[in-house]
């Protein structure tokens, strides 16, 4: 019997366990792709089911460049994830989204460079997913009416660029990034949003301020402990949310995103090597 349809939270920097989840319990995945960050927490919240995953390790061990977001994102799927909610920890480039504030990103700015690896695709089997509007509309205001609920300062849309890193920017990078007209930066979750579209999962961003990037001269430039001295204080500003917005995600997986491959597979089903089906079994399961 197929378990009914979880939520997925994926924890940034400073967001390594959920202490609110009950009855959790272990789950060790390898996928096709290889192995996610770290063991997935499953357990749940008002009576929902979730999966937590630290998205660089418990004890925070995997560099941005190093995370494996096909095995993150998969190791989810197989699970029966429908919507992802990630924790990221961002620098601001406007001043008015201030350090401890949360930004819910409704657009991307790519400027990394490895693409290859953002997708499940490839190997007899094509597909163009629909990335004009990246992150679940539904979710983002969901996330913001409970952001408003609790007490928490949140910024509803907004572009987050993506970088590479894991070095900061340079201020020329930072001022370049601010006259686009981006509102945060950041090295991990454009990668996220695309898989989740792939395997037909709604995904939203709850990208936690830790700064001003190193555009604002009067400012001390980002550094390791100036984003940490506030990581601790935004995980459980994050954490006051979840638990408010996720008994308030519908239980049936029927939004747009969860039948987003309907338009995006092209290549002809009778053309689909069987070896690429069964490698991608979790996410193209309702087409066999």
């Amino acid at each position: 019997m197929k378990s009914a349809p979880a939520v997925g939270i994926i924890g940034g920097s400073g967001l390594y366990r959920m202490e609110q989840l009950r009855d959790a319990s272990e789950h060790k995945s390898e996928t096709p792709f290889g192995s996610p960050s770290d063991v997935l927490i499953g357990g749940t919240i008002s009576g929902r089911q979730v999966y937590f995953l630290p998205r660089h390790g418990r004890g925070h061990r995997i560099l941005p460049h190093e995370l494996n977001h096909r095995a993150n994102i998969f190791a989810m799927r197989s699970l029966n994830v429908r919507w992802i909610i990630a924790v990221t920890a961002v620098g601001s480039l406007q001043e008015k989204y201030k350090p401890r504030d949360i930004l819910l990103p409704s657009q991307f700015y790519d400027r990394s460079s490895s693409r290859a690896v953002h997708t499940f695709f490839g190997e007899g089997i094509a597909a163009h997913i629909s990335f004009a509007e990246p992150i679940s509309g539904r979710l983002r205001n969901l996330l913001n009416e409970s952001a408003k609920k609790v007490g928490v300062r949140a910024h509803n849309g907004g572009t987050y660029v993506n970088m590479d890193g894991p070095a900061f920017s340079t201020r020329a990078e930072s001022e370049l990034n601010r006259r686009h007209g981006f509102d945060v930066v950041g090295m991990t979750n454009l990668p996220e949003a695309k898989l989740a579209l792939e395997a037909e999962m709604a995904l939203a961003t709850m990208a936690m301020i830790t700064d001003y990037d190193c555009w604002k001269a009067e400012e001390e430039p980002v550094s390791a402990q100036t984003v940490f001295s506030h990581l601790i204080a935004n995980a459980e500003t994050a954490k006051k949310v979840l638990v408010e917005a996720i008994p308030r995600i519908p239980a049936e997986a029927t939004w747009p995103e969860h039948s987003g491959l309907d338009a995006a597979l092209t290549t002809e089903r009778g053309l689909w090597p069987k070896a690429t089906i069964e490698k991608l079994g979790p996410i193209l399961s309702r087409f066999s």
